[in-house]
């Protein structure tokens, strides 16, 4: 029995990088000049993930603003962003440690990506000789630039409800076509969803069950043998070394997770304080059949906002406990969250974002010992 094990996608950016994306939208240096730098760290990536020993390598997503933009704008303060969009849209997400982030606000139609993940991805697969794999960004993330109440004059809700599904499906086939053996869709705003917050009004609008109607119509675009290779990624979010939806009870989320027709699910998780009856949760939710595969979940086994370096026999121990409840078969490892969603990240808790990248990618080599320390041990 091998345990298997993934990455979930981003990596701290250099500081050379950060300092590029800055002078970028000041003007100091021209697009080609941030290519080069984003160049570098992406090649950097993908060769100490690859000596790291992960199995399906990323080149950390160097290339991106963030996770949740990268289709509509080049940087975080908005450099690139296209004339039907405005800046001041709503807020994505609150974090405990009082900063927040902000999504742009389209203003007319039609809604298109100016970006797509697989052209990230065809720059990046040339430096790598592990198979590769592509994080997305979940439709439902998208579905926040448009107006939470009525129209936009001249393009109805359902006109760009049938255009976000097509651009998120353009952006999956893409990547497989570019030569990624798996996609997972990043789902953050899963349990901010159920968070209620005062100050952040689309957290009130019960907007969960919508979400994963959103993300099964674009699963519904593929088969069995191409969802197999399809994932959702889950958390409280990763910035700064803080979070956004820590305090809103995974189980609320978790038995509703599993109705999205994924094939893999990577859930955060070494940060919770009872993993143990998490663990029990997903067991019974996990699905043996979703519409014609199996689901697995991988746990995650590393706190990526801690620069304490978790030890292969103790992510071995969570695996243990975790296939008591779990089908070994449906069970693997992976991280809490990308280690850095968001371009600009002086990664706080670590003391600055280089130090942050080394001791991912420490992180990254002892999840893989861990998986298979743990799969020596579930097998015997």
């Amino acid at each position: 029995m091998i345990i298997p094990t993934e990455v979930v996608g981003s990596l701290p950016r250099p500081v050379y990088l950060q300092k590029a994306f800055a002078d970028y939208d000041a003007g100091l240096i021209t697009r080609n000049d941030l290519v080069a730098a984003q160049d570098k760290a992406a090649k950097d990536s993908v060769e100490r993930m690859e000596a790291a020993g992960e199995t399906y390598v990323t080149d950390g997503e160097q290339r991106a603003s963030s996770f949740a933009t990268y289709p509509i704008t080049e940087t975080l303060k908005g450099t690139g962003l296209p004339d039907n969009f405005a800046a001041d849209g709503q807020l994505f997400a609150n974090f405990a440690d009082g900063h927040h982030r902000q999504l742009p606000r389209l203003v007319k139609g039609p809604f298109k990506y100016a970006t797509y993940a697989f052209q990230n991805l065809q720059k990046s697969i040339p430096y790598a000789s592990h198979p590769m794999k592509q994080a997305v960004i979940a439709p439902s993330m998208m579905y926040l630039l448009y107006p939470l109440q009525g129209d936009l004059e001249g393009y109805s809700r359902v006109e760009f409800i049938k255009d976000l599904i097509d651009e998120c499906e353009k952006d999956i086939r893409g990547c497989f076509e570019t030569g990624a053996k798996r996609v997972s869709i990043d789902f953050t705003e899963g349990r901010l969803a159920l968070k209620n917050d005062p100050r952040n009004p689309w957290t009130n609008a019960e907007l969960l069950e919508r979400f994963i109607l959103l993300i099964n119509q674009v699963l519904d675009r593929f088969n069995p043998e191409e969802r197999i290779n399809i994932g959702l990624h889950t958390c409280p979010g990763g910035d700064c070394d803080s979070v956004h939806s820590l305090d809103v009870d995974y189980h609320k989320l978790l038995p509703s997770l599993f109705h999205i027709n994924a094939g893999y699910f990577l859930i955060q998780l070494s940060s919770e304080k009872d993993r143990e009856e998490i663990y029990r949760t997903i067991g019974q939710h996990i699905r043996k059949d979703a519409g014609g595969i199996k689901q697995v979940a991988f746990i995650g086994v590393i706190n990526t906002l801690n620069p304490r370096v978790e030890t292969p026999e103790e992510i071995a121990d969570h695996l243990i406990l975790a296939s008591k409840y779990i089908p070994p078969d449906q069970l693997g490892a992976t991280d809490d969250c990308g280690f850095s969603p968001f371009s600009i990240d002086l990664k706080p808790s670590h003391g600055s974002p280089d130090f942050a990248r080394d001791i991912a990618f420490q992180k990254i080599a002892n999840r893989v010992q861990g998986a298979k320390l743990a799969s020596e041990t579930i097998s015997a």
